[in-house]
């Protein structure tokens, strides 16, 4: 029964990418679907696009170890998403159709920057090449650990598995596949995520299920300590805290933003993906703390607690749609990743080298990188050992670190130069792959923290060191609003 719905869940999602395949025409329409998103897709896209296979497994199976410390993740989240949307929506898509119709992050930068234009959007697209192949290998972790306990199978095999499901659609669909099958999938994540807990509730009341976990271990209930019953300390709560800091910067996210059919229509969209995003945070932190008190013998991997659950708590049928909302988490975040990737190379670097080159061309191109650039993410993903929240923690810092100082600036701070942009991006991608290399005193602090810092003076003190040579369009018109 579980491989029945999953084989029509897959088949659906293939008919989704036929359909987006006959409507996609141009390299517009491949990369930002022509502009043409409505306020509930623009939501709920944004929405599954960022949350990932973590969600189900990586953020349940943290709450199952770390009891409420993880809550400190789940409100930096929210938060994040809800500034993300308050401040850098609007001006992201004005911004970025007003020059020269940018469709991605380097053609914003580039077009933005005109000084530094050709440099920039070489650096970014390089900048996103690398992030994502450890973001998309987290995506294909998720999907591995998924048919390793449905199928029973090779580790390897699973991994090679979830590449096909996500690429074969995203190769051809594009931004408008990748879109509408999200919407779909994060109404998948929503309602498995509801189900758990609330089917765990009538197997056990609230009593039975607190006193298996103060059994357990009762510091496991205290926000402010840790698991052995340590204070937890400014710097742990600052570093999960952080976590809402990686929001202005992930291209995957913003790229809903710019594909939204009219500004106007933010505020509706930004009421649909806040609230989609406070329902699932705190049911995936239930699914882990339930986890605790259902099941206080589980000695198995953490991130598939979620998965346990199912299997006890459901029919096999049910099973198979609650384990499909996985393999959506996955898919709806790798597609949006490999296609962000596609962009960077074809509109951002072949484009740029081949001045001539076709729609045609370009869409080829796209698809291409597609494969490519998840055949690497494949390769990264083969370690068993690899955990979800590791790898996600890892690339949201990076581009957290590297763009969101940058693009915050650019929207908001006129003297922001095309010297004090490419440094800042710089200091920001360095201080997280270098941070990350030490451990031990300060370097516990999340590394997207030091990004960010240093980043935004990098981007502050360069501009004031070497601001831009000449004025631009979008510097006059912001100078006046």
């Amino acid at each position: 029964m579980i491989l029945a719905v999953f084989a029509f869940y897959f088949l659906s999602m293939l008919f989704i990418g036929f359909w987006a395949w006959r409507s996609t025409s141009s390299l517009d329409d491949f990369i930002l679907g022509g502009r043409s998103l409505g306020p509930l897709p623009t939501a709920l896209s944004a929405g599954a696009s960022d949350m990932s296979g973590w969600l189900l497994l990586g953020l349940p199976g943290y709450a199952m170890v770390a009891g409420f410390e993880a809550g400190w993740i789940a409100l930096g989240l929210f938060v994040g998403t809800w500034t993300n949307w308050r401040f850098m929506a609007r001006p992201l898509r004005e911004a970025s159709e007003r020059l020269n119709n940018s469709l991605t992050l380097p053609d914003y930068f580039a077009n933005r920057f005109p000084e530094l234009g050709k440099l920039l959007r070489f650096f970014s697209a390089a900048l996103i090449l690398l992030f994502f192949l450890f973001y998309t290998s987290s995506g294909l972790v998720a999907g591995g650990k998924l048919f390793v306990s449905v199928l029973n199978i090779d580790y390897t095999l699973a991994v090679s598995l979830g590449l096909l499901a996500v690429v074969a659609y995203t190769m051809f669909g594009g931004f408008l596949a990748v879109t509408w099958t999200d919407v779909i999938q994060s109404l998948l994540m929503m309602a498995a995520l509801l189900a758990v807990p609330i089917l765990a509730f009538q197997e056990l009341s609230y009593s039975e299920l607190n006193a298996h976990m103060q059994a357990k271990n009762p510091e496991l209930l205290n926000f402010f300590t840790d698991k052995e019953g340590k204070d937890l300390g400014w710097i742990a709560i600052v570093s999960l805290l952080g976590w809402g800091l990686g929001y202005f910067g992930q291209p995957h996210i913003l790229a809903r933003f710019m594909a939204i059919q009219h500004p106007n229509k933010l505020p509706s969209s930004r009421r649909i993906a806040v609230s989609w995003s406070f329902i699932t945070l705190l049911c995936a932190l239930s699914v882990g703390w339930v986890g605790m008190g259902f099941l206080p013998d589980y000695q198995g991997d953490p991130e598939k607690i979620f998965i346990e659950l199912i299997y006890v708590l459901t029919h096999p049928l049910i099973a198979g749609l609650l384990l499909a909302s996985i393999l959506a988490a996955v898919m709806s975040t790798a597609d949006s990743q490999l296609l962000v990737a596609s962009s960077a190379l074809s509109n951002d670097m072949y484009k740029t080298l081949f001045k001539n080159a076709t729609a045609a061309q370009l869409i080829r191109v796209g698809r291409f990188a597609v494969v490519l650039v998840a055949l690497v993410a494949w390769g990264l993903a083969l370690n068993p050992e690899s955990t979800v929240l590791g790898l996600v923690s890892y690339a949201w810092a990076g581009f957290g670190a590297a763009f969101g100082p940058v693009l915050l600036l650019s929207l908001f701070w006129p003297q922001l130069s095309a010297a004090g942009a490419g440094a800042g991006m710089l200091v920001g991608a360095l201080t997280v792959i270098v941070w990350k290399s030490f451990s031990g005193g300060w370097f516990e602090l999340y590394e997207i923290i030091p990004g960010f810092v240093f980043s935004t003076a990098a981007c502050i003190l360069i501009s004031l060191v070497k601001p831009s040579a000449r004025k631009t369009d979008f510097d006059s018109r912001s100078s006046e609003q």
